[in-house]
């Protein structure tokens, strides 16, 4: 049985999608969430499928409670579902490969500080792109920066708008992020 701890900081709809594909598989795996935001939906998320959930504020973050609290989870991987701070680099520095993130974009196109959901969607849609995807990257001390581990395309119309877009991505988040997770558990 592996432990992943999950990192996000909105709906969390990445996070239950990743737990609802191992649990169908019936995989043993230990899910812990973690969001920096009191109002996240993600802890509603966790409360209905049985996961343990905690807040971890970017104050207790930047004093080095984050980093405290990963070392006592011993987590296998570190997966970034829509965590939207920066990751703290002595963390990084712990966990070499195994930190991981997803991107709503082909990187290194839009990517960086301030993109991301429909920032990125926008810039797609804006810079009249013909496709755009995800990238799974392991995560450095830079936003979207780190090593790419794996990317998906689709197809961007002339007709399409950012919430298209948006659609077409969160479908290939859905379809790929849970299943290299389980590669990179099984590596």
């Amino acid at each position: 049985m592996k432990k992943i701890v999950l990192l996000a900081s909105g709906s969390g709809s990445n996070a239950e999608n990743i737990i609802k594909y191992f649990r169908e598989k019936n995989s043993l795996h230990n899910f812990h969430i973690i969001t920096n935001k009191k109002d996240a939906f993600v802890l509603d998320r966790a409360k209905k499928m049985n996961v343990s959930a905690e807040v971890i504020t970017k104050k207790q973050n930047d004093e080095g409670v984050l980093l405290d609290r990963i070392t006592e989870l011993k987590p296998d991987l570190i997966v970034l579902a829509g965590y939207l701070l920066l990751f703290p680099a002595d963390i990084v520095a712990l966990y070499p490969n195994k930190i991981v993130n997803i991107h709503p974009a082909l990187l290194p196109k839009f990517g960086g500080k301030g993109m991301y959901g429909s920032f990125v969607h926008d810039a797609v849609v804006a810079n009249k792109e013909t496709e755009t995807g995800i990238t799974i990257h392991y995560v450095s001390e830079h936003y979207d920066e780190g090593a790419v581990i794996f990317q998906a395309k689709t197809p961007v119309a002339e007709t399409d708008t950012a919430l298209d877009v948006a659609a077409k991505v969160h479908e290939l988040e859905y379809e790929h992020f849970p299943k290299v997770i389980e590669k990179l558990l099984n590596d």
